[in-house]
């Protein structure tokens, strides 16, 4: 198992190099975006398609960090179904939870740049508490787990925020995949995982939002 948010069983590699799981990575953003489709029949047709692509563990970490964009009911229904389906038993819990704040910090970082900081400020104006549980809770406990690469992490989490329509947010992880190394064409292959369960009015949001991250990222370059 990699360190926290390295290269885990995905295949993948920090800089978003595909090693040899370019069907894993595909079969864990098509779940993903499944999950955030709330169909049954979507999600357990993408669990079939991990029991057979994806490294176990990979799939477990892909439902687990689920929860924090769908909420605990579509995680544990997706860990039902693939409790049924792979007949594999829950393993232990991951005794870590003193790492959190600080691997929270790392992780955020990590994913947010030079936008590290505004964000903070941002949703510490919203609520103080909101900022605390985002940089412990969702960075330290759940994104800067090991089992998946960070970049592959973010990667699913652009296919849950493009078939949820929410374009603010699928705007900051379209960067952050960036960021932590994931390709052009990887963002894209997870928009177009989305693109498949997605209302139309959802994929042209997404696709006018990463329309406005690649300009952005020319524009500095330009």
């Amino acid at each position: 198992m990699s360190a926290p948010g390295g290269a885990g069983t995905s295949g993948y590699e920090e800089d978003g190099t595909e090693v040899e799981a370019e069907a894993e990575v595909g079969a864990l953003l098509a779940l993903s975006a499944a999950l955030a489709s709330r169909d049954e029949a979507n999600v357990r047709e993408a669990l079939g398609m991990a029991l057979g692509a994806a490294d176990p563990i990979a799939v477990e970490e892909t439902l687990l960090q689920s929860h924090l964009f769908l909420g605990y009911p579509a995680a544990l229904n997706g860990f039902a179904l693939w409790r049924e389906l792979s007949g594999r038993m829950a393993g232990p819990p991951t005794p870590d939870r003193e790492a959190w704040g600080v691997r929270g910090v790392e992780v955020c970082r990590r994913v947010y740049g030079g936008q590290y900081e505004g964000l903070r400020a941002n949703i510490r104006r919203l609520h103080p508490d909101m900022e605390r549980w985002m940089v412990e809770e969702g960075y330290g406990k759940v994104l800067g787990r090991p089992g998946l690469a960070l970049a592959v992490r973010e990667l699913c989490i652009v296919a849950i925020l493009a078939v949820q329509d929410v374009p603010r947010q699928l705007y900051s992880h379209l960067r952050g995949a960036r960021c932590v190394g994931a390709s052009e064409q990887a963002v894209e292959r997870a928009l177009e995982a989305a693109a498949r369960v997605s209302t139309a009015a959802a994929r042209a949001r997404a696709g006018e939002t990463w329309n406005a991250v690649r300009g952005r990222a020319e524009g500095k370059q330009g």
